[in-house]
């Protein structure tokens, strides 16, 4: 077995890997994202989407939506290193939890015409995306949903002349009245 690049090299078969979303409420200065991402690189993290909006002007708040995946451990670890930094006020795991509404947005142009085209347009309608440009050879749809709706698209149209895609990021948030 081969150890991969992570310093937190932990072997085959011990724990299992899971993938977590992790809201992590800040407050909004210069340098703070560069403080939460080099945490992430320092250890040997991976971070699969990041998110970052202010969302309370006021207060200077903003949430830092993370995507990552790691043994249980290791998703601890992260947790209460991040909860230490200076700038954070709170860290939120998403895992597991069926009271959240998770979604991304994606843009994504296709190059094809004739029945290349005619195939992708019906893939479009049938994944409900908006088409926010097109030409005579080209589209570029618009697609919102769970992050495996927008790989299944994304694989589907690669055939069909996938020329770029853009994506935001996920964002998370718990369903109900209740706030973190």
């Amino acid at each position: 077995m081969t150890q991969p690049g992570s310093a937190y090299f932990i072997p085959e078969g011990e724990s299992p890997i899971i993938r977590t979303t992790l809201a992590v409420i800040v407050t909004n200065e210069p340098g703070v994202l560069a403080r939460v991402v080099g945490l992430f690189s320092a250890r040997g993290y991976n971070i699969e989407s990041l998110t970052v909006a202010e969302t309370d002007h006021e207060a200077h708040t903003s949430r830092i939506t993370i995507v990552t995946s790691g043994t249980p451990g290791v998703l601890t670890q992260i947790r209460a290193q991040l909860g230490r930094l200076v700038p954070v006020k709170r860290v939120i795991d998403f895992y597991g939890d069926g009271d959240a509404v998770s979604r991304e947005l994606a843009l994504i142009k296709v190059k094809g015409t004739g029945d290349v085209r005619v195939e992708a347009m019906r893939l479009a309608d049938a994944f409900k995306c908006r088409i926010m440009d097109a030409g005579l050879d080209h589209f570029t749809f618009e697609l919102t949903g769970s992050s495996k709706k927008l790989d299944d698209f994304i694989d589907l149209m690669r055939p069909l002349g996938l020329v770029e895609v853009s994506r935001t990021g996920v964002a998370t948030i718990r369903r109900g009245t209740e706030t973190i």
